[in-house]
């Protein structure tokens, strides 16, 4: 066990607290440059384009990456790649944040020139405001640090970390700003467990037609545990010859029939029923009737629309589909 004096675990509590007070510090001095250059991602037409070289470029797209999934269309462009034809992403309307911890990067120096030809509004995020592309940029977002976690000040740490955590603030308060929702996210994660559970309706996962079962309210109870156990959904619903839902038979229902020692396989549906069965509609979300069904101890929901169930939906279907 690493003990709390351990030198290495010190160096790392070190490297830590340097980067926490290099993000606090940017809380600090936030001020109307963060909001202006919202207000310009804000009305961009276009796309946003992110760059930067290195370490910054890493962070670029991470920025990129988090603007795009939540509501703004984004892009990383790597400024040497810009620089033998790349360039030729960003178009008028588009808007370019682009990271220099100096502010000198040659290769993001060298594109500004064509950037700045194209009217195209530039937000920097650098270290040195009077730098090259601190003086050419619209907006300047100083991400400026004291010190990096480096013991030399070499290798870019507190600066990056800096960088990425007010990229985050930018992105954040930029979707924020557009009214950016829980639905708007799952659009764009159609393929992870949010947007299964924002974009998945009942009517997607019912039983429907043959595999729903269904007995009339005269069925012997014979026949109705035959067609539970036919349908495998622990359940039957029981419909009068308009079609129409009047209740339910559950595997619990048989079970305190046996329990009672009563003789029952003769007696109709309709005595054995469960007359207010839970119900859900077609087009509400999955993840709402596995809340339903966990919230009454159930497995099973009747699917209904008009009075008429039209499907059955199971919590292990459900379950299968990642709706949890």
């Amino acid at each position: 066990m690493t003990l709390p004096d351990d030198p290495t675990v010190a160096e790392g509590r070190r490297v830590l607290e340097v980067e926490a007070r290099a993000v606090a510090a940017l809380a600090e001095r936030l001020d109307a440059a963060f909001a202006r250059a919202v207000d310009l991602l804000s009305t961009v037409q276009g796309k946003v384009v992110v760059t930067g070289m290195g370490k910054s470029g890493i962070i670029a797209r991470k920025i990129a990456a988090t603007m795009a999934s939540t509501g703004t269309p984004a892009i990383y462009l790597h400024p040497a790649e810009g620089l033998h034809g790349d360039l030729g992403v960003v178009g008028r309307g588009d808007l370019v944040i682009a990271l220099s911890n100096s502010g000198e990067t040659s290769e993001l120096v060298s594109i500004l020139p064509s950037l700045k030809r194209m009217a195209v509004p530039i937000i920097a995020l650098v270290g040195r405001a009077d730098s090259t592309l601190g003086r050419v940029a619209s907006v300047v977002l100083d991400v400026s640090v004291d010190q990096e976690a480096c013991p030399m000040g070499l290798a870019p740490t507190a600066s990056t970390t800096a960088a990425l955590a007010l990229g985050d603030a930018v992105a954040v308060a930029l979707l924020v700003r557009k009214g950016f929702k829980e639905e708007d996210f799952a659009l764009a994660h159609p393929g992870g467990a949010l947007g299964k559970r924002l974009l998945l309706h009942v009517r997607d996962a019912m039983h429907t037609g043959g595999d729903m079962p269904k007995v009339s309210p005269d069925t012997p109870m014979r026949a109705a545990i035959m067609e539970i156990s036919r349908k495998r959904l622990g359940i039957t619903t029981v419909v009068d010859q308009g079609g129409r839902l009047l209740g339910v038979i559950s595997d619990g229902d048989l079970r305190r029939q046996l329990e009672s020692g009563a003789d029952f396989l003769d007696t109709p549906a309709a005595k054995i029923m469960h007359a207010e069965p839970k119900t859900i509609a077609p087009d509400a979300l999955a993840a709402e009737a596995v809340e339903r069904m966990e919230r009454h101890s159930i497995t099973s929901l009747v699917v209904v629309e008009g009075g008429a169930p039209v499907g059955m939906v199971h919590l292990h279907d459900l379950l299968k589909l990642g709706i949890a």
